[in-house]
């Protein structure tokens, strides 16, 4: 008896370092498997990519879905084209909104030039999405 009770307190740190490991482990997985965000500034807008930027609200649902569509596309086109949003009551999203003359939850696609080539109302799907800037 005398023999388990010594080899059970040797254990117990390993066991912790063991469970410690693994969580930090998982919380660094979900860290790589958050979509990055998307940028709210426009400049990007002409400088030789192409941009799609999304008239974003958060009072619409279609807001969440198109942004997960924007970044499955995002995922498979990589840094060929620019992904951005213009939020709904923000001076830089206003400012796009009113210069474009865009409606809420609306897509607009700009070609390496910064010239405005289609529009389109969410939700898009993501290979849609990658078929719109090819």
């Amino acid at each position: 008896m005398d023999k388990h009770k010594s080899n059970a307190p040797r254990k117990m740190p390993w066991i912790t370092i063991g469970v410690i490991a693994a969580i930090v482990l998982l919380f660094g997985l979900l860290l790589t498997m958050m979509p990055k965000g998307f940028q709210a500034t426009h400049e990007q807008i002409g400088t030789g990519k192409p941009a799609v930027v999304f008239v974003y609200d958060p009072n619409f649902v279609s807001s969440i879905s198109q942004t997960e569509q924007m970044n499955e596309a995002r995922d498979h086109l990589g840094d060929n084209v620019f992904f951005l949003l213009a939020r709904v009551a923000t001076p830089e999203g206003d400012a796009f909104i009113a210069k474009h003359r865009a409606g809420a939850a609306e897509l607009l696609l700009f070609d390496s030039a910064g010239i405005l080539i289609k529009r389109q109302p969410a939700v898009i799907d993501a290979n849609e999405l990658m078929r719109w800037v090819r």
